[in-house]
């Protein structure tokens, strides 16, 4: 995880430096649904509903540490929040497959 630059030490003090509860915790995100439902909200064009799915997806990224995902994050929710869809598939796309790269960390 630290090699995939993520800030896994400032994780576990959020998590009172519980490794089990922690490592609980990043297997259900990385299965987490707001990722496909947020990419199924881009898709059918609704901002609000694709911004809601962004915010969370970057406020639960932030406080795992996720770094990678966290600044893909921000870099979709910051448009939506302009109301515009610019550069938001392509940066959901990078979320995708950044979001495959945890999976594959935890196998």
């Amino acid at each position: 995880m630290k090699e995939w630059k993520c800030d896994v030490e400032g994780a576990l003090e959020r998590f009172l430096d519980d490794e089990e509860m922690y490592m609980d915790f990043l297997h259900q995100i990385a299965e987490e649904e707001a990722i496909v439902k947020l990419g199924k909200a881009i898709d059918a064009g609704d901002i609000q509903l694709a911004f809601d799915y962004a915010h969370t997806l970057k406020g639960v990224h932030g406080n795992m540490g996720l770094t990678p995902l966290y600044l893909l994050d921000i870099e979709i929710v910051e448009p939506l929040r302009e109301g515009t869809f610019e550069t938001v598939k392509e940066n959901y796309q990078k979320l995708v497959a950044e979001n495959e790269k945890l999976k594959e960390i935890l196998r």
